[in-house]
């Protein structure tokens, strides 16, 4: 089919556009890319839709369309997610544009982000830093005695938009992020106010996402 077959049954659950990648996570994006490995400074689009099997349409329109590269794709069953990125910022928008024209929506449209957990440990053990460690972890090691900053959110897309902002602003290292799934996750580590200052800028890229994203069924804020 030249287009989707019912764009009223495409839910568009994240949209997040990043103006410029920081270089921890350029470099952990490019350890589980499938597709073009990011660099820092690239514009990055990441896109998460449901059903899954709809991110094909939408990738193959974006890439047909504009010069982008295309750095990852998972397709599960519920989800379907989708980063393209390319150094010229007006490119990563025009793609954009494309996928929400051919999705008949706006960027409003998109979900909200709900933090479903965020925390900073403090004075991290041995053993739990080697447990840590010894998970899928993509990034850096966890060192003992450092301060971890946790971070869940729903939909899991936004986990990487939070990496991003929380690299810009503060001085700490990617443990690991999972954006894929139910709930997104990431993991970074510092100093106690270095940490800290994660934290408020995680928080802070929520609020300022929110500001244009479609209302909460119940809740008068978006």
């Amino acid at each position: 089919m030249s287009r989707l077959a019912d764009r009223t049954r495409v839910q568009l659950r994240t949209f997040v556009f990043i103006d410029a990648l920081q270089p921890q996570l350029a470099s952990y994006l490019g350890t589980s890319s499938q597709g073009f490995l990011p660099v820092p400074g690239d514009a990055c689009l990441w896109i998460e839709v449901a059903p899954g099997m709809a991110v094909h349409r939408l990738s193959d329109i974006a890439l047909k369309a504009t010069n982008v590269r295309m750095g990852e794709q998972v397709v599960e069953r519920a989800f379907g997610s989708m980063e393209i990125h390319y150094r010229s910022q007006s490119e990563v928008l025009a793609a954009g544009d494309i996928i929400l024209e051919q999705l008949g929506a706006r960027l409003e449209d998109r979900m909200p982000c709900r933090i479903a957990w965020a925390e900073n440990i403090r004075a991290v053990t041995p053993d739990h830093a080697t447990l840590i460690n010894r998970q899928l972890r993509r990034g850096s090691m966890l060192l003992p005695g450092k301060t971890l900053f946790i971070f869940e959110c729903e939909p899991a897309g936004y986990a990487i938009y939070a990496a991003n902002e929380a690299e810009k602003a503060a001085n700490v290292t990617l443990v690991d992020v999972k954006p894929f799934g139910n709930f997104g996750r990431l993991m970074m580590m510092g100093s106690e106010a270095e940490a800290a200052e994660a934290l408020a800028a995680a928080e802070r890229a929520v609020a300022h996402l929110n500001r244009r994203a479609r209302a909460v069924e119940g809740d008068p804020t978006p």
